[in-house]
């Protein structure tokens, strides 16, 4: 599935990355706990959460992940998105729960990986 695909499934607002709208995805996860991320990474998946620190682009950039999706409306502050644009990496909104996302995603076709997010 592609970000623009995600993009519009979950009506999201575009952070950073608007050149990036037709990179491809394997799969997406939801976690709040950045030690879930990072002990079932996925490359090239989506991660959905609700926190925004800079934590989580630092963790997601290890992990190599292909775009964050911020859930709940919850936008992070603007050091967050300035080191997203520095790391090259696609972040949205969405005003969707993580389980509304997460199921808006499933039902579209885009799966986890292996069940463990």
């Amino acid at each position: 599935m592609k970000l623009s695909e995600i993009q519009n499934i979950l009506d999201a607002t575009v952070l950073t990355g608007e050149d990036q709208l037709d990179r491809n995805v394997v799969g997406a996860g939801g976690a709040d706990l950045m030690a879930d991320v990072l002990s079932a990474v996925a490359k090239d998946a989506v991660l959905l959460t609700g926190l925004t620190t800079e934590q989580v682009l630092r963790t997601a950039k290890v992990a190599d992940v292909a775009a964050v999706v911020f859930v709940r409306g919850k936008r992070p502050d603007a050091p967050v998105i300035e080191l997203a644009r520095f790391y090259e990496l696609p972040c949205m909104l969405t005003k969707y729960s993580l389980f509304v996302a997460s199921g808006r995603l499933y039902v579209n076709g885009l799966r986890g990986l292996d069940g463990s997010w």
